[in-house]
């Protein structure tokens, strides 16, 4: 437990961060420095070097392989397998869903190896007032609905109806993080289901599962309802371009809505719904774990020790997630930021993924690798390529689906999967 007993611990740690924008003073929300600062009132002794890189998901894996990487680290994508080589556990399932809410993301073997950052729910980001000139007076509910939406957007207004940030790369990403818990209401679709199903990108006929997530994105850019040339767009640019009206709607998690909220002068344009998407009457968002702490197994004990103290200081008492848009984490804590405002009177259900069956934990990433489809993994040429077909007009949409089946079919044909039909 945080408090008295641990104020004397002296420790120099390391932290590796994907925020590197948190590192710069002039930060719209609270930096690292801040944070720090404030850390350190309650334990002194323990000093935190942040720090931030640019490439995370990639770069951070070389350094976790090299070795000498530091103390605490956002973990990225390694098998499960591997956890035990490279982080400190936190202890067994039970006794850490005692003190957080969601410790599912790095569990393995019965003991959890990450706490979340931040647990960020899904949805879209909009522009109330390029709403309000369009006519728009409810926030979509169904692929349709949304569609309509934006063409309203584009014949009443002079924003763009949909952002895609193409030429990011990263930011596609987001289109797969809608896939599981918002297609399907199911918490155990991702890790369990999802590698067994046979032909998981078919259209279910009731606008619901992957197929129509992916359709939302390929009808906007073949109807001419996003930016006139994918390759020219601009992440940064883009937040004050949401802030201003210029932009309508952008597809992202919400981690993203204070940042477009800083990025000029209109913060209370900004809104934030549920992705387009009902399952039988109802809407849900993944409680989705973005980046979590994990300890270095191979630090010292004090070293570890004051790592432990941090995270959870980070976790129970720095509001860094509900500062950065997040769900609570720690047991006990109730607060929403009210990014979420428009969930809750809509009676958005926040689901979180069931880990994988046992035996299991690996398969996803297997199966990502072998499809070379990564969902869920860093998969944003795929989702640019859903973007270049609608735009040149030189593939249909069911045909691009039928190919990621035909990959899907051939990866759980060469890691022997059993196929549920």
């Amino acid at each position: 437990k945080l408090g008295e007993d641990y104020t004397d611990v002296e420790a120099e740690l390391k932290l590796l961060t994907n925020r590197t924008d948190m590192l710069d003073a002039d930060y719209t929300g609270k930096n690292w420095d801040a944070y720090l600062k404030e850390f350190n009132e309650m334990y002194p002794n323990i000093k935190v070097e942040i720090e931030g890189i640019t490439d995370y998901a990639q770069d951070s894996l070389l350094r976790l392989q090299g070795g000498d990487w530091g103390d605490i680290m956002m973990i990225p994508e390694v098998d499960k397998s591997d956890l035990s080589t490279y982080f400190l556990s936190y202890g067994d399932l039970d006794s850490v869903s005692e003190q957080v809410k969601y410790p599912n993301r790095w569990l393995y073997d019965g003991q959890v190896y990450g706490i979340p950052v931040t647990i960020v729910g899904r949805g879209v980001l909009y522009n109330k007032k390029v709403f309000e000139a369009a006519g728009i007076t409810e926030t979509p509910k169904t692929p349709d609905e949304f569609i309509k939406d934006l063409q309203a957007i584009k014949d009443k207004t002079d924003a763009i109806p949909l952002y895609t940030n193409y030429a990011a790369g990263w930011t596609m990403n987001a289109w797969d993080d809608y896939t599981a818990v918002t297609a399907t209401g199911d918490a155990k679709y991702r890790n369990q289901v999802f590698p067994h199903q046979k032909d998981p990108f078919a259209n279910p006929g009731d606008g619901t599962g992957a197929y129509n997530v992916y359709k939302v994105l390929y009808d906007a850019v073949a109807d001419g309802l996003t930016e006139d040339d994918y390759t020219t767009t601009d992440w940064e640019s883009s937040k004050g371009m949401l802030n201003n009206g210029e932009i309508g709607t952008m597809v992202l998690g919400s981690w993203a809505y204070p940042q477009m909220q800083g990025a000029g002068e209109n913060p209370d344009d900004i809104g934030y719904f549920a992705f387009p998407i009902t399952v039988d009457g109802k809407q849900y968002s993944p409680a989705d774990e973005d980046y979590c702490f994990g300890i270095n197994a191979d630090a010292d004990k004090e070293k570890q020790e004051a790592a432990m103290v941090f995270v959870k200081w980070m976790t129970e008492k720095s509001q860094y997630s509900y500062n950065e848009g997040g769900l609570p984490i720690a047991v006990g804590d109730d607060q929403y930021p009210s990014v979420y405002d428009e969930f809750t009177a809509n009676n958005v259900e926040f689901v979180s993924n069931e880990p994988a069956l046992d035996g299991e934990e690996d398969l996803l990433n297997e199966l990502n690798a072998d499809s070379e489809l990564m969902v869920a993994a860093g998969g944003n040429e795929k989702i640019q390529s859903i973007v270049e077909h609608a735009s040149n007009k030189d593939e249909e949409f069911d045909d691009i689906m039928a190919e990621w089946n035909e990959a899907w079919s051939d990866a759980q044909d060469t890691d022997d999967v059993e196929v549920n039909e």
